[in-house]
């Protein structure tokens, strides 16, 4: 939805129907900052937890993901998605940073918790749901050659472990899929040649087939994880180091704004 309205945005002629100074672009422009003002109640109700009268930080998280979207749109419609005088362009180029660093801090947040809203996991949590996931369909009668060839890509992606902490996101990823590719295609083979000599998988080849599909790519996506795990913990880290002083930063470009606009 919001990748559909910034490619409005930019092809729509906004001039003619939104302008900064009055009306409805001006009301975008108070709706956004507002917005991106109200992000900072996530972090302190984060850190004070004398301000639970106000909400859940999951509620508060919640919402910090919405105005991060919603914010930045209302100001790019309220500056037409052009340019401007000075420090329309610097309060503009902050919130584009500020934003850009919300999408990478949310991907970066998604590889070390449990789902969106979830608690952050711990490398041996990764770990004990892989082996949890090795362990499942050990023994299969249908696919036991592709359970031996995956149980090699496993260790060959382990290995990677043993690789600089910051190569790892680039090395494992193309592995993966690689093995991924091969697995699937020999354990589908394998199964098609099983189908011919029994009835019984003969009839449920189609539902064996899609499952096979599915846990190779499970089993090699939880190794990945568990490989990435300290790499991403580390880059999250160094995020929230970066991400609240640029923050700050866009305050102050936003407020030079604001007085600039109504005082000269």
């Amino acid at each position: 939805m919001a990748a559909l309205l910034i490619y409005l945005g930019f092809r729509l002629p906004l001039a003619r129907w939104l302008s900064p100074e009055s009306g409805l672009g001006y009301a975008l422009g108070i709706v956004g900052g507002s917005a991106m003002l109200l992000l900072l109640i996530y972090p302190a109700r984060k850190h004070w937890a004398w301000l639970s009268s106000i909400g859940s930080v999951k509620t508060w998280f919640q919402i910090h993901m919405v105005l991060g979207v919603a914010g930045p749109l209302c100001i790019l419609y309220h500056s037409n998605f052009s340019l401007g005088a000075t420090n329309s362009n610097a309060a503009l180029f902050a919130m584009l940073i500020v934003s850009g660093s919300g999408i990478v801090g949310r991907y970066f947040y998604a590889r070390i918790h449990a789902g969106l809203y979830g608690h952050k996991t711990t490398r041996a949590e990764l770990q004990a749901s892989s082996d949890e996931l090795r362990n499942k369909v050990a023994g299969s009668a249908f696919v036991p050659q592709m359970l031996t060839a995956l149980d090699v890509a496993d260790a060959r992606l382990a290995a990677l472990s043993k690789a600089p902490l910051f190569l790892r996101p680039i090395l494992v990823p193309p592995l993966m899929w690689r093995e991924r590719w091969r697995l699937t295609r020999a354990a589908v083979a394998e199964l098609r040649a099983t189908a011919a000599r029994s009835t019984v998988v003969a009839e449920r080849h189609a539902h064996f087939e899609l499952a096979v599909r599915k846990y190779i790519a499970r089993r090699l996506q939880s190794t990945r994880q568990v490989v990435e795990f300290e790499t991403y913990e580390r880059l999250f880290s160094l995020w929230h180091v970066l991400h609240l002083p640029l923050f700050f930063m866009l305050l102050v470009a936003g407020v030079v704004h604001v007085v600039a606009v109504h005082v000269y």
